[in-house]
């Protein structure tokens, strides 16, 4: 095996991710995906906790970057800008990922107990919105409320990205999608 090539991280999720559109996520063994990968289960373990995570590994770093873009918004952002500079931060960790994210993303629609830990990552990433939010000011409940209607912009930005028939970037898709909810509410 070819234990000491470098990027052993993606070389599993590259593996992985292989596997479970070939044969299915339930199918698929950390044994094969090591095999896969020119490594050993040891080493899997050493990344992963399981064989999901290698689709949800990257969750930490996506929180420190929200919360960091959530503080460092100016402070005469509005709620809805605060969390959309967040966004758009996390657009941007998706550059030219998009064919793995589309991939990604049919392996969770295929799998029940996947989608159930893409909502719970949603749901996390809610929650440190509004606890961004609530340390900027924002009083209960509009933290909350914004914080989940940046995460639907975000959900439904990124089925129009990983769907699109051109090629665009994630980041785009955010701002514009933004741009339509506030078109929606500035009516009301």
């Amino acid at each position: 095996m070819s234990r000491w090539q470098p990027n052993a991280r993606g070389r599993l999720e590259q593996a992985a991710l292989e596997l479970y559109t070939e044969r299915g996520f339930d199918q698929t063994t950390v044994a094969e995906i090591a095999e896969r990968a020119g490594l050993t289960e040891r080493t899997f373990f050493r990344y992963f906790a399981d064989k999901r995570e290698v689709l949800f590994w990257g969750q930490d770093a996506l929180m420190e970057l929200v919360t960091t873009h959530i503080a460092d918004a100016p402070g005469s952002a509005s709620p809805i800008d605060a969390v959309g500079g967040a966004l758009q931060a996390i657009g941007a960790m998706f550059e030219g990922r998009r064919e793995h994210a589309r991939r990604r993303q049919a392996v969770i629609a295929a799998n029940p107990g996947l989608q159930e830990r893409e909502l719970i990552k949603l749901a996390s990433l809610a929650a440190t919105m509004a606890e961004g939010l609530g340390r900027r000011g924002v009083p209960e409940p509009a933290a909350r409320l914004t914080a989940e209607t940046a995460v639907a912009v975000f959900k439904v930005a990124f089925d129009r990205w990983i769907s699109a028939p051109w090629d665009t970037d994630l980041t785009q898709v955010i701002g514009e999608s933004l741009n339509e909810l506030k078109a929606l509410t500035a009516g009301t």
